[in-house]
């Protein structure tokens, strides 16, 4: 007999071999027949492996993510048979879940592969699912293994199995077909019940440039018919949100292959819409104590060097500048970090002088390869709201948590409510992605993790997630359409402040070394800018958006007065444009929606006969005709509410 502990803390003593879906079905039948995969002792295993030793046992269903997960990776099981019937001779490389469905890569071999095929293979695969093949693990050996796959001339395979040490590879069955795979599926094929490809891509080896261009094929699965028609219409809702549609549409950014790929233009609207952020940031960094500074757009290749990130991301990274000078080398900032640092270097500290927190809004660059840029989530240069915190021992606590709670005013004040936050941790397994001494290490993530528990946040723990230099506090923020994004980070970091040799003197008068905490509630403004679009469609809170009220003449015969009321919102602090150009007002009403302006004012002989206005609100709501004074209150009111609502 074996003990199972259940998450609830019960305990089931039940015979040596019994499987997950064998305690599921005690409790019950529903819950069975719902249970998609599990974990025993934090691995994970099928729902039907058997357990051999005492452990804990977690069961996983469709509204879990660990159940997603192996609901997705089942279903590109089912696409690679699939694609292996329609595609004789093709390749199969790598099949994973992802955070929405799942993508198999294959070497189509000669073959072409279009999304004229996806109704075809989409059908094939219910077939082969509605035939519910049991997921059966086996272990093999590398030699078995091996010969597997070079029969079929199968050189990606081969690769993964030669990095593979002898004893820990498996082969997953279901029907007539075998794949390498570590684990966690469906108990049977039937669980799919509805599937969509979406996408197909190219995609090199291994994400190597060097290595065999492959053809990805994108899809997603679900356990109901009625769950794939609510995915599609929030796919048709994403696509009206998409921050580069919208972004075009309000002129807010623009990008040109003169200025090179990633390199984002604002424009002047989508200028001042950073412009205003930055200040709202600013204005609660002032008011918690922190001084902006300023540092340049590159370094010495030292710098970088001195930090670490040259030895971690230098080969990825845009490439050395050289000047005149012999064996001069600098390097486009892409961190603030190590600038920061010097700042801090630059004088002597006794501890009363801290904690030092330094702010700024740096603009940093990082190499992308083309295929993997997005929009403003995804560039090569992009504007961190940074900062980093030096301070004491003593004072690691408290700063941490004070950040915490600036990070959720950030989110209040723009209505992101939903977040999990994220401690992510190193992998103890892989101690050479990170520097530092790990009596550090462990000392920075108990900080986390005390902050986190005493700010009653609803996280969760990532092993292995943690930045080379330390471990981190992420925030994953849902929007209006349930999709998660990582905004904000808070790293506590003893690995830096040790390379560059920072200290201050202690009350001891003797030299001690600050910790670091690194900082950034938006991330990158760029990012943040896109996912605020996507949020808001698009409709900006009336305080934050560029433009707030667009004056429409009926014709240019009413500038003049059109000019006066701008003027007198404009001392009222509303941000006012006088659209005059010689166009129907129909026209110049659908092209203001388009833009998203808050309120439209209309200016024809009426209005001017009566010192009155006419106001229509974005959205088609008529206010009919107001006085000025009734129209400055109106929005007045509605900024109000909106300060109130945000607690900003």
């Amino acid at each position: 007999m074996i003990k199972v502990r259940l998450p609830d803390g019960a305990i089931k003593e039940v015979k040596k071999g019994t499987s997950a879906l064998d305690i599921a079905t005690s409790i019950s039948e529903g819950l069975a027949r719902n249970v998609m995969s599990a974990s025993y002792n934090d691995q994970v295993v099928e729902a039907h492996t058997p357990l051999q030793n005492d452990g804990d046992l977690v069961l996983y269903t469709w509204n879990d993510p660990d159940g997603k997960k192996a609901f997705w990776h089942s279903s590109a099981h089912v696409l690679a048979q699939v694609l292996q019937e329609f595609y004789p001779g093709c390749k199969l490389t790598i099949g994973p879940a992802i955070d929405q469905g799942f993508y198999y890569d294959i070497d189509p071999a000669g073959h072409t592969v279009t999304e004229k095929d996806f109704d075809v293979i989409e059908k094939r695969m219910i077939e082969v699912s509605r035939e519910q093949h049991a997921f059966m693990m086996r272990s093999v050996s590398k030699k078995e293994a091996l010969t597997f796959y070079q029969k079929e001339k199968n050189q990606f395979k081969t690769e993964l199995i030669e990095n593979l040490d002898d004893g820990e590879i498996t082969f997953c069955d279901h029907a007539n077909f075998t794949d390498l795979c570590k684990g966690g599926h469906l108990p049977h094929t039937g669980f799919i019940k509805a599937v969509k490809l979406t996408n197909i891509a190219g995609a090199y080896w291994r994400g190597d440039e060097t290595k065999p261009q492959l053809t990805r094929i994108y899809g997603i699965s679900f356990p109901k018919q009625k769950l794939l028609k609510e995915h599609l219409l929030l796919v048709e809702e994403a696509k009206k949100r998409d921050h580069r549609k919208l972004g075009s549409e309000m002129d807010l950014f623009t990008f040109s292959k003169r200025v090179g790929q990633g390199l984002p233009l604002w424009l002047p609207k989508g200028a001042a819409l950073r412009e205003r952020l930055e200040r709202f940031l600013k204005e609660a960094q002032r008011k918690a104590g922190y001084e902006q500074v300023v540092s340049p757009h590159i370094g010495h290749k030292e710098l970088y060097t001195t930090s670490g990130h040259y030895e971690k991301y230098g080969a990825d990274s845009f490439q050395p500048i050289k000047t005149p000078s012999e064996n001069e080398e600098f390097l486009l900032k892409p961190m603030n970090c190590p600038h920061h640092c010097e700042i801090f270097s630059s004088r002597s500290w006794s501890y009363r002088d801290l904690p030092k927190r330094y702010a700024e809004f740096g603009t940093v660059y990082r190499y992308e390869q083309s295929g993997e840029l997005h929009g403003l989530t995804r560039v090569r240069g992009f504007t961190q709201d940074d900062a980093h915190i030096f301070c004491t021992p003593d004072q690691l606590d408290y700063e941490f948590k004070a950040v915490i709670d600036l990070v959720l005013y950030v989110f209040s004040s723009l209505g992101f409510e939903d977040f999990t936050a994220q401690v992510s941790v190193r992998d103890p397994n892989n101690p050479d992605k990170y520097i530092g001494k790990v009596e550090y290490w462990d000392k920075a993530e108990q900080a986390i993790m005390n902050a986190t528990q005493e700010k009653g946040l609803n996280y969760v723990v990532e092993t292995g997630e943690a930045a080379f230099y330390g471990p981190k506090l992420d925030f994953m923020v849902k929007d209006a359409l349930g999709r998660s994004w990582q905004l904000g980070t808070i790293q506590v970091d003893y690995s830096l402040p040790e390379r560059f040799d920072l200290t201050y003197k202690g009350n001891d008068n003797k030299l001690h070394r600050p910790v670091m905490i690194h900082r950034a509630p938006f991330g990158s403004l760029e990012r943040f800018v896109a996912i605020l679009i996507e949020h808001t469609a698009g409709n900006f809170p009336v305080w934050l958006t560029p433009d707030q009220v667009n004056i429409l003449c009926v014709s240019d015969k009413y500038e003049k007065y059109a000019k006066k009321v701008s003027q007198l919102l404009e001392n009222n602090e509303i941000r006012t444009l006088v659209d005059n150009r010689n166009e129907t007002i129909g026209k110049k009403i659908r092209e203001s929606e388009l833009q998203k302006y808050p309120y439209m004012i209309i200016i024809g002989e009426k209005e001017v006969s009566e010192s009155k206005v006419s106001v229509r609100q974005h959205g088609g709501k008529d206010h009919g005709a107001m006085s000025l004074d009734n129209f400055v209150q109106l929005v007045e009111k509605t900024i109000e509410e909106e300060v109130k609502e945000f607690k900003l």
